[in-house]
């Protein structure tokens, strides 16, 4: 709660990427609100009412996770608007505003997104194609396998475009993002 709250005011693809974690965590614990209080918060949260405001999140989370059918898989209706977000700031950047330092970071990532799609056979954007291929390393990393270093030159053309979008995105979100002066 303290750390997605934070990552969505300061990296919004962190916070992607976090809130991905916490949802295949939460169906590790079948959506159950009192096994993660017991296995989770319990035992690293010791302030009682912080305990509890965890366990009132994590019980939102779950109930949206079940109203909108995510049990198994997907992700809930607030991630996909961030995730549409920005999807259209993308586009904006690429083919309205023309942002040079963004579409450069976008024709290197594009290449390894194209070849990422069509071993994945998806249907995904390339935004949400690159936050998908980062969550897939994340995994990769936590499981202990190794990765390729051409795939991990992949990873890196992706997190650097990730990275530039997000920028744009809290420049964006702040009110400080000039489409008209972007060299």
């Amino acid at each position: 709660m303290l750390i997605a709250r934070q990552k969505k005011e300061e990296n919004i693809i962190e916070y992607l990427l976090y809130m991905f974690q916490i949802e295949d965590l939460i169906r590790a614990h079948q959506l159950d609100a009192d096994l993660l209080y017991e296995q989770i918060i319990e035992p690293q949260v010791q302030d009682e009412k912080l305990a509890e405001e965890y366990r009132n999140w994590y019980t939102g989370l779950i109930r949206a996770m079940k109203e909108q059918r995510k049990e198994k898989e997907g992700h809930i209706f607030e991630l996909h608007e961030v995730q549409m977000e920005l999807f259209y700031l993308h586009t904006t950047l690429v083919n309205l505003v023309k942002d040079k330092n963004y579409a450069e970071a976008f024709n290197k990532a594009l290449p390894f997104i194209t070849e990422f799609r069509e071993k994945s056979d998806s249907k995904l954007n390339d935004v949400d194609l690159a936050v998908q291929a980062l969550y897939m390393k994340l995994l990769l990393k936590l499981k202990g396998k190794e990765i390729l270093k051409e795939t991990e030159e992949a990873f890196d053309a992706m997190r650097n475009m990730l990275v530039k979008l997000a920028q744009a995105y809290h420049k964006m979100k702040k009110g400080d993002l000039d489409f008209f002066n972007n060299n």
